[in-house]
């Protein structure tokens, strides 16, 4: 090689001393003779040569290099077998480019053209050779560092896979290094030995420096894919179209959103990581063949990642959907760092910005889930009244759904309060007045208004009891919740004006001077017993089947009753039986004792589902 580059160094003198001195031969033997005096190497032997074209350095040169560099292109074997081979190719290599960009400059000359075109070709097959060299290398070198190094163990999730097995059985005749199981995000996976790292950029440094940066790009990008793809397959992760996801079952959707969430964290934080850090290696001092490099690496991953985001986001606003759509749209919100600084470089500018744009379309299709939870409230048709006044499906729907919803508070105050025209309070408020609404019509099917005061009673205490105590409650407020408590006592107060006054009315005395006395006032006394009596005994056998799920409202409801009614029956016997025209054993027309009242009274609100559990 030291020969060949002094032979190059002296076609070079000759041909500027046979330039400058073209036209008087005293000048050309004062430039011979300075370049003697320079360095022997130039002596005027040396220097002189018999062949006259501007062309013959170069062609002296080119029969050098191409005698070096195609027993190399030729070969069978590998040339990075062996380091000296390596070397020395890479050192021709460098002599080519270098001469052909010293003499690119003197082009005018068609007998340079006709050498350069023969330089360009000989260039072009060396590419060729180390285009697949540098993908023998990389295959090689991570078939190897796979089988010594313990850091790309398992990456996939499902530990009972029965096809790890299969797998292993199939490891002969599956080269693909794939990165495989990790705990810990905070890791980053070296994919290809250092000493393979820096062979390889060695030859990058040639191929972008020969022009065949992008070729030399492809090249890595497709290896390296492959190795990402296999490494997405072994987290679950299958490659489905929109149009496929938007076909899907939503059982099997959310089978696909639990993998997706998990791939996708391990793609943003170790895979993607690595793959940018071993680009930045291999194409050390070429930002831009990196960047390119590492944008056609991920792309093909990150789209399907992305893609299936998309087919959520654009899919279904059935409302039980919400909590997986949640998990997706946090997923991306909380990986978007992730994506800002991976995809940081200009080729990758597009990935991000749909990043952000799928990202806010989930939002998008959030807060269209509420408003279709919204048009559900409104739609539920006020048909077959709830038995016995009770807990209307709806009620208990809408409540557990707003619940559970709330447990993502900070997300969907983001999602609210972004592109919204309310916030989330305001948002859940519109959906308990739609809630109280609906159950307001539902309540008026039932013809009896002591009935329709317990089914509201019922529902309106399901509501506060959902809302204490939790996020919701925060975001309501305690004045709704004092307001939907007064609610509640109006209805129990509505329920015993309409149900019990009539019964107590009856037992009403008159000690009017104008009130009937002697047989006339026994008479009225035992007209108003026996018509108490038909009125008791019809409520109770009437309300002893109506519904009140929660066990303190019931309470609640028969010690008021008590206390309202057994006073005024209490009273009334007394009165009975000291009445003087009454019969001589007025016991005998006495049908309850004040007990029996009360036992009677207890028997109340036994309805199917009376003890159902309501706090469910």
């Amino acid at each position: 090689m030291a020969e060949n580059g002094e032979e190059k160094l002296l076609a070079v003198a000759r041909h500027i001393a046979r330039t400058l001195g073209h036209n008087d031969d005293t000048m050309a033997d004062d430039i011979l003779q300075i370049f003697s005096n320079f360095d022997g190497r130039f002596s005027r032997e040396k220097m002189t040569d018999d062949d006259p074209r501007p062309c013959a350095p170069l062609e002296h040169c080119l029969k050098s290099l191409h005698r070096q560099i195609s027993q190399y292109v030729a070969s069978d074997n590998p040339i990075w077998a062996d380091s000296a081979d390596s070397s020395a190719f890479l050192d021709s290599v460098d002599e080519l480019i270098s001469t052909i960009k010293d003499w690119s400059p003197m082009a005018g000359d068609k007998s340079i053209n006709a050498c350069l075109a023969r330089a360009d070709d000989l260039l072009q097959q060396s590419m060729f050779r180390l285009e697949e060299e540098f993908r023998s290398l990389m295959e090689r070198g991570g078939d190897s560092f796979e089988l010594c190094d313990s850091t790309t163990a398992n990456l996939s999730f499902d530990d009972d896979d029965d096809g790890d097995e299969d797998d292993s059985d199939n490891s002969d005749s599956n080269q693909i290094p794939v990165a495989q199981p990790v705990n810990d995000y905070d890791i980053i996976i070296d994919a290809l030995p250092s000493v393979t790292v820096n062979d390889l950029n060695e030859m990058a440094k040639r191929m972008v420096s020969a022009g065949f940066g992008k070729e030399c790009s492809h090249v890595y990008s497709s290896c390296r894919r492959e190795f990402l793809e296999e490494s997405m397959s072994r987290l679950g992760l299958q490659k489905l179209s929109i149009e496929e996801v938007q076909k899907m079952p939503w059982q099997e959707v959310e089978e696909q959103i639990d993998r997706w969430v998990k791939a996708t964290n391990v793609a943003l934080r170790i895979l993607f990581p690595s793959e940018r850090r071993l680009c930045d290696r291999v194409f050390f001092g070429f930002s831009s063949a990196a960047d390119l490099s590492f944008m056609e690496v991920c792309r093909g991953s990150t789209i399907q990642l992305l893609n299936f985001a998309d087919a959520i986001a654009i899919g279904s606003r059935s409302p039980e959907r919400l909590f997986k759509v949640l998990d997706v749209f946090e997923t991306l919100r909380d990986l978007m760092p992730e994506f800002e600084a991976v995809f940081s470089d200009q080729y990758c500018l597009l990935l991000r910005n749909e990043a952000v744009t799928i990202w806010k379309r989930l939002g998008e299709a959030i807060r269209g889930i509420f408003m279709e939870l919204e048009n559900l409230i409104r739609r539920d048709p006020a048909k077959a009244a709830v038995p016995g006044g009770g807990l209307h499906p709806i009620t208990r729907y809408v409540m557990n759904y707003l619940r559970a919803a709330c447990r993502s508070t900070q997300t969907l105050e983001q999602v609210f309060e972004k592109d919204s025209s309310s916030s989330l309070s305001v948002q859940m408020a519109w959906i308990m007045e739609l809630l109280e609404s609906n159950l307001e019509v539902k309540s008026k099917i039932y013809r009896d208004p002591a009935l329709c005061s317990v089914f509201m009673m019922n529902n309106g205490r399901y509501i506060v009891q959902k809302v204490n105590d939790n996020e919701l409650g925060s975001l309501l407020g305690d004045d709704w919740i004092r307001k939907h408590n007064a609610k509640v006592r109006q209805y129990h107060s509505n329920y015993q004006r309409s149900s019990w006054n009539k019964v107590l009315g009856v037992l009403k005395i008159d000690n009017s001077p104008s009130a009937p006395s002697g047989a006339a006032g026994a008479r009225s006394l035992k007209e108003k017993l026996k018509l108490f009596y038909s009125y008791f005994d019809e409520t109770c056998k009437t309300q002893s089947s109506w519904v009140v799920f929660d066990e303190q409202l019931r309470e609640e409801l028969k010690i008021a009753i008590t206390k309202l009614l057994l006073p005024a029956y209490g009273n009334f016997i007394v009165k009975f039986q000291n009445s003087p025209d009454i019969c001589k054993h007025p016991e005998r027309l006495i049908k309850y004792t004040v007990e029996d009242v009360e036992a009677q009274i207890d028997e109340l609100f036994q309805g199917t589902g009376a003890s159902a559990g309501g706090k469910k």
